[in-house]
């Protein structure tokens, strides 16, 4: 039997060889540096500068890195999100929520719901329940439409001003008194959610309970759902509810970034 002469085994380590310096390149750029000269590169990931320039120009040709010709240096380039695209458009928002879900219940000793926007509603789609024994928890799915619950506030308040107020004006969204005059300063009440950065209801659509809701955007700047605590009306004073909402923005903030929006 004739032996067979082994495969060389040089194509596929140069080749990963070249794929793990186009990934160190990439790493160099971060949100404390993110542009860098060639120099700067080659010093950081260990080559010499002609082959820096190499793997830059062909990043360059793919827009996986722009050069700004004025300093001839690099900025990670609009290429990426193409590449990135499929991963971040199948992020689940709801497993990556999760854990700071269950760090705001812990924090705040109240319920810790997600919601997200169908576009009329504000759908339930996860829940910490509060360690109390009475607590406000909803069934998973429930849907609400009224404009004075707080993550329907923290919704409309991203949408287009004209979307909102159609929504109101047709009833699609229900604001207890649908008048012009209403309407209006439910719009203004929506710019001063958008300042705050959270939104509240302490006790309007029920006596019982009171909301606290604020965005989670995602890679695109897009408020894609809303981290929310649900508290007894009985347990929290209007004084605590600037408290409670800055526990939602810190969730809600994490969320964000997870989901690769960019930190503020």
């Amino acid at each position: 039997m004739v032996a067979q002469a082994a495969e060389t085994p040089t194509a596929e380590p140069r080749g990963a060889s070249v794929i793990v310096n186009v990934i160190d390149v990439l790493r160099c750029f971060t949100v404390e540096h993110p542009v860098l000269g060639v120099t700067e590169i080659a010093a950081q990931v260990g080559l010499h500068k002609s082959s820096i320039s190499r793997i830059l120009a062909t990043l360059e040709q793919e827009r996986i890195v722009a050069r700004d010709e004025a300093t001839r240096k690099y900025s990670l380039g609009l290429g990426l999100i193409a590449v990135a695209g499929p991963l971040l458009a199948n992020i689940d928002v709801r497993r990556v929520s999760y854990p700071f879900l269950e760090e705001l219940a812990r924090d705040t000793g109240e319920t810790a719901v997600l919601t997200i926007w169908d576009g009329v509603e504000s759908v339930s789609v996860e829940q910490i329940p509060s360690i109390h024994q009475v607590k406000h928890t909803s069934a998973m799915g429930s849907r609400y439409n009224t404009a004075l619950s707080a993550s329907v506030q923290v919704f409309l308040a991203h949408e287009e001003p004209a979307r909102a107020a159609n929504l109101l004006e047709s009833g699609s969204v229900v604001l207890p008194e649908n008048t012009v005059g209403a309407r209006a300063a439910y719009l203004q009440r929506l710019e001063a959610v958008r300042e705050k950065g959270y939104a509240a209801n302490h006790g309007e659509t029920s006596p019982d309970e009171v909301g606290v809701a604020a965005p989670i955007f995602d890679h695109r700047g897009a408020v894609v759902a809303s981290a929310m605590i649900a508290a007894p009306y009985y347990r929290i004073s209007k004084e605590q509810l600037g408290e409670l909402g800055a526990a939602c923005v810190r969730a809600a903030r994490q969320i964000s970034i997870r989901l690769g929006a960019s930190p503020l």
